[in-house]
């Protein structure tokens, strides 16, 4: 490990004294802040936690404090392991899915609302940050949560009309809304560049960007879920009647969650874009949103470490078989079928990785 940070230090100070740009330098200091930031993320949520320990139960307790741990060793890893420069691109490349699954898993998971048009956001949020970033010149950080902001400002305008009915309503108007949104990209002139697509994007998500965004943003997701709110989404998401008998204020809860879902999807979308420098409408369409609600199934319904292990198995399986493309979808496919048919509740069902069973010990009468 020592190895690996003299390594990673050596290679920022090559990169200040070549580079004397201000981007540059802030970029360096950007990347050791996102390692730091997801410490204090840990150190936060144990004063949260040790705050209420008298209102909470201690398996809570447990589970919350193995969460923070597991993700920021997790975080680490990815960001210190050397790697070759297409498993690095790999890596950049799930941790912005990542980023988008944990965004779909909040809201089909644990409020129990199907989505297929999170494309729309993730579309939302891409385009926000090439156009503040290419034609204002700002810079990607406030870019990339000011597409997050305007997807989560959508969401909330398309959901709060819409989540107020029970049902698969807002099923329905989700696909429509991806659509509504690709067609506005595609004939939106030279706002958008329309279907042609919109190149010159910087290429500021690199490796320890996107692993940075993906330790913060997981913890701040691990700690929301085990929270009081988190409770309030499984409570909505088991039975919304019971949960508005109890005084819970059920359209504020679902409304909330797609909003916080939107946000993950917006940030991931500015994320997409700085890394492959060119977007277009048709990237963000119907199969990408189904893809991520069925990594969420496919991962567990109630289960984000689930979902993050799903995306971890499809994306490494649809990169080892590259070379033989044309059969790549159908093996994809067929994994998804092989795990819906012999464990139909997905990886890890609704239970996290950390959660194993306690065998009670027998009292003695």
């Amino acid at each position: 490990m020592k190895d690996f940070i003299s390594l990673y230090l050596h290679d920022l100070y090559e990169m200040l004294v070549k580079t004397v740009s201000l981007a540059a330098i802030f970029d360096a200091v950007f990347t050791i802040i996102c390692i730091v930031l997801g410490t204090a993320c840990v150190v936060a949520g144990f004063s949260l936690i040790y705050a209420q320990i008298i209102k909470d139960r201690f398996s809570t307790l447990q589970k919350s404090i193995v969460g923070n741990v597991l993700f920021i060793c997790f975080g680490l890893t990815l960001a210190f392991y050397p790697l070759a420069g297409y498993t690095e691109g790999i890596i950049t490349l799930l941790c912005i899915n990542a980023i988008a699954a944990m965004g779909v898993s909040l809201l089909t998971g644990f409020t129990g609302i199907f989505s297929l048009g999170h494309a729309a956001y993730l579309a939302l949020g891409a385009y926000t940050a090439a156009i503040l970033t290419v034609r204002h010149h700002v810079h990607w950080l406030p870019a990339v949560v000011a597409g997050g902001i305007v997807a989560m400002i959508i969401a909330w305008a398309i959901g709060y009309p819409t989540l107020k009915l029970v049902g698969d309503y807002y099923t329905i108007v989700s696909i429509g809304l991806g659509e509504a949104i690709k067609l506005i990209l595609e004939n939106g002139g030279n706002f958008t560049r329309g279907a042609r697509g919109f190149p010159g994007i910087p290429n500021y998500t690199t490796r320890y960007i996107a692993v940075g965004f993906l330790t913060v943003m997981g913890l701040l997701m691990f700690n929301l879920i085990f929270s009081k709110q988190g409770r309030e989404f499984k409570a909505v998401r088991d039975d919304m009647i019971a949960s508005s008998m109890m005084g819970f204020n059920t359209t504020r809860t679902r409304v909330f969650s797609l909003m916080i879902s939107a946000f993950f999807c917006g940030v991931a979308g500015a994320l997409f874009a700085g890394f492959t420098q060119f977007i277009q409408p048709s990237i963000f369409d119907m199969m990408k949103s189904t893809e991520l609600t069925s990594i969420v199934v496919f991962g567990g319904l109630g289960s984000m470490s689930g979902t993050l292990i799903g995306i971890s198995i499809i994306t490494f399986i649809t990169e080892y078989f590259r070379e033989i493309s044309q059969y790549r979808m159908f093996i994809y496919g067929l994994i998804l079928v092989l795990v819906m048919v012999l464990r139909q509740e997905g990886i890890l069902g609704n239970r996290e990785m950390w959660e194993f069973p306690i065998r009670k010990k027998k009292v003695m009468k």
